[in-house]
């Protein structure tokens, strides 16, 4: 799920400030603490070989977050795909795997338990 700045309703409109709230946005129930994320990801990288051997060979943390810059196409379970450019807000549920098309940089908040079982899965398959 991802959505575009102006999209997102305007809860409060003062001068010199707007605060914008999606609710609904993604389930945290079932996860315990939260990370803070920060990822440079290079044009052509592409993490689906790195989850195979996880369950649905794909990632099985949640994260919420931000594109600051580039594009990435995340991949779900069930095949189908969502480009996720700079300026979006987005929910990636379990279950997805993504793709660089162009230099991105991205901010995102995961549950730290589940989503640390995965960077260490994918930092063996680089063999590190």
């Amino acid at each position: 799920m991802r959505i575009d700045k102006k999209d997102v309703p305007v809860r409060i409109e003062a001068p010199g400030a707007t605060a914008r709230l999606l609710t609904g946005f993604g389930d945290s129930k079932g996860y315990t603490t939260m990370s803070g994320e920060y990822f440079s990801l290079a044009a052509g990288t592409d993490i689906a070989p790195l989850l195979v051997g996880l369950e649905g060979d794909s990632c099985h943390a949640p994260h919420w977050g931000y594109m600051a810059e580039g594009v990435v196409i995340v991949t779900y379970r069930d095949g189908s795909t969502e480009e996720v450019k700079a300026g979006d807000m987005f929910y990636w549920p379990p279950g997805h795997s993504v793709r660089v098309e162009k230099d991105a940089e991205v901010i995102m908040f995961s549950p730290q338990h589940e989503h640390i079982q995965v960077l260490d899965h994918m930092k063996a398959k680089m063999g590190g």
